[in-house]
C-alpha cells in the first residue's frame, strides 16, 4: 500500500502526518527542518510520495531531497486543486489554507462548511456548496493574545492557557485567562451564528493545535478534526502526485 508524509510546517511547529493508503496512521512534531531530520524520517517510514505545505521560510534544500526521494509536490499557486477561488488571486492564498479547502471540498461535497484553523493565528475559511472558496477571516491565536498583552503593556504578565478559569476573574491572571479564552470561545461561536444564518446546508469544521480547548466549550454544534489539514495535504497530493 502506498505511503504518503504530508509535511506541515507552520509558525508553531513543524509537523509530518504519514497516510498509508487514505487512511491516516499518524503524526509526530519535527525538531527542525534539517536535512538530518527529514532523512532520518524517510529512513523511518520509506514513504513513496511527500507533499509540503509552508508557510515559512523552511530549509530549502529538502525539497530536493524530498524529490530524489518520492514522487514529491510542493502545494503553491500552481498546485492544481478540487474547488474554485473567485474570490481572489490563488497566490495570495496561504498553502495552509488551500489546504483545509481540499480537505472540505472532498469531505464535505455540496455542503456550505466553514472551516475554522485555531493555530498561531485563527484563520476562518469559507467553502461554498458550489466548491468555491471565497475566503474568510484571520484574527490573533491564543498565545498571540497573551503575548500580546504582556508586551504592550508595562506590569501585564505572560499567562499561559488552561481552562481552569472563571468567568468572572478574581485576579489579573484570571482576568486576562478569560479575556483570551473565553472571548475567543464567544468569537468563534459569533463567527459560527453568522455563517449559519446566511448559508444553509452548513457546518462548521475545527481544527489546529488549539482544537481541544475549545471543542468542548462552543455552544454551537462542529465537527472537531485535528488532522483535517493533513487529510487535505493527502488529498492535494493524490491530485498532484498521481
Amino acid at each position: 500500500m502506498t505511503k504518503t508524509l504530508c509535511f506541515d510546517f507552520g509558525n508553531t511547529r513543524l509537523k509530518a502526518a504519514l497516510f498509508e493508503g487514505d487512511k491516516y496512521i499518524n503524526d509526530v512534531v519535527l525538531e527542525d527542518d534539517s536535512i538530518a531530520t527529514i532523512e532520518k524520517l524517510l529512513a523511518e517510514y520509506k514513504p513513496q510520495k511527500a507533499i509540503l505545505s509552508s508557510v515559512i521560510d523552511h530549509n530549502a534544500s529538502i525539497e530536493e531531497l524530498l524529490a530524489a526521494k518520492t514522487v514529491f509536490h510542493k502545494v503553491s499557486h500552481l498546485t492544481r486543486i478540487n474547488f474554485t477561488v473567485p474570490a481572489a488571486k490563488p497566490e495570495t492564498i496561504g498553502s495552509d489554507r488551500l489546504a483545509l479547502c481540499a480537505a472540505a471540498a472532498h469531505f464535505f461535497p455540496g455542503k456550505n462548511t466553514l472551516i475554522i484553523a485555531l493555530g498561531s493565528c485563527i484563520t476562518y475559511n469559507f467553502l461554498n456548496q458550489y466548491q468555491q472558496f471565497l475566503g474568510g477571516s484571520i484574527s490573533p491565536g491564543m498565545e498571540m493574545r497573551f503575548k500580546a498583552m504582556q508586551y504592550y503593556t508595562a506590569k501585564l504578565p505572560l499567562v499561559k492557557k488552561d481552562w481552569n478559569f472563571p468567568l468572572i476573574g478574581y485576579d489579573t491572571k484570571t482576568n486576562m485567562q478569560s479575556g483570551v479564552i473565553a472571548g475567543m470561545t464567544f468569537e468563534i461561536d459569533g463567527f459560527i451564528d453568522a455563517y449559519a444564518a446566511k448559508y444553509g446546508n452548513f457546518n462548521a469544521v475545527l481544527t489546529g493545535g488549539d482544537t481541544s480547548y475549545f471543542a468542548g466549550q462552543l455552544k454551537n454544534k462542529i465537527f472537531a478534526d485535528y488532522n483535517f489539514l493533513s487529510k487535505g495535504l493527502y488529498a492535494l497530493s493524490e491530485t498532484n502526485n498521481g
